[in-house]
């Protein structure tokens, strides 16, 4: 039976970092990867919050649009945030969450030095460059590398700072306790951005018991890109 993969990217990122997923997925497999609210070229609707549970009321109006009937939900970084925060409502069709390096559904561990150099950095090139040498452990093709600094370029100053200064920080520890289904987490052995040790602590215990917990071995944070074989092979 075919099935589909609802794909949430990155913080600053956009719904491309997918894109060598799909070859490698299992014939039939259809991956859905959409620019996320204020990211990539998806402009937010009117009046919207940027909060967790605004995205994940937007990308459950997203799956709505597309009548899924079953559906896997794959969530990075932020997007592992969201993806959480959907999965604990326990939307009809929803079969398997797998989750990427993911924000904790604690508040995201961050000094304050960084956040206000990271509020400081938008659309800020050699940032930007910076960010990518400190987010990836793999050598990237240079294709890649360009996606990756154009995608934090044209975040959106709102969804941005949003994240940073709100998003991040939300607590969604109460609301997991609906959190059913099978569920796999995993994280790259070199993640320097979101540690294997703070997934450990602040995310596994959160989530439903038995959760397998793989560590990739010499990935950085973009696992999508540095290790799509990896991330293929459990979705």
């Amino acid at each position: 039976m075919p099935s589909t993969i609802v794909a949430l990217h990155y913080w600053a990122g956009a719904g491309r970092e997918f894109d060598l997923l799909r070859p490698l997925l299992a014939p039939g497999t259809e991956l859905l990867a959409p620019d996320l609210p204020g990211f990539g070229q998806q402009a937010p609707p009117p009046g919207f919050g940027y909060s967790v549970g605004a995205y994940a009321d937007w990308v459950a109006e997203y799956v709505a649009r597309r009548g899924l009937t079953e559906f896997t939900l794959l969530g990075h970084s932020m997007g592992g945030k969201i993806a959480l925060a959907l999965a604990a409502r326990r939307p009809a069709g929803l079969r398997r969450l797998v989750l990427l390096s993911p924000s904790p559904p604690t508040p995201e561990p961050m000094t304050d030095d960084d956040r206000a150099a990271a509020l400081a950095a938008h659309g800020d090139k050699q940032a930007a460059e910076q960010t990518f040498r400190k987010i990836t452990q793999q050598p990237l093709p240079e294709a890649q590398r360009a996606n990756v600094i154009a995608d934090n370029l044209r975040s959106s100053p709102a969804a941005w700072n949003a994240w940073l200064r709100h998003g991040s920080r939300e607590d969604l520890t109460a609301q997991l306790g609906a959190l059913a289904g099978p569920c796999h987490l995993l994280v790259g052995a070199d993640d320097r951005a979101i540690t294997p040790a703070t997934q450990q602590q602040q995310t596994l215990p959160l989530l439903p018991a038995g959760t397998p917990f793989t560590v990739v071995p010499g990935a950085g944070h973009l696992l999508p890109l540095e290790a799509p074989a990896a991330v293929a092979a459990h979705c």
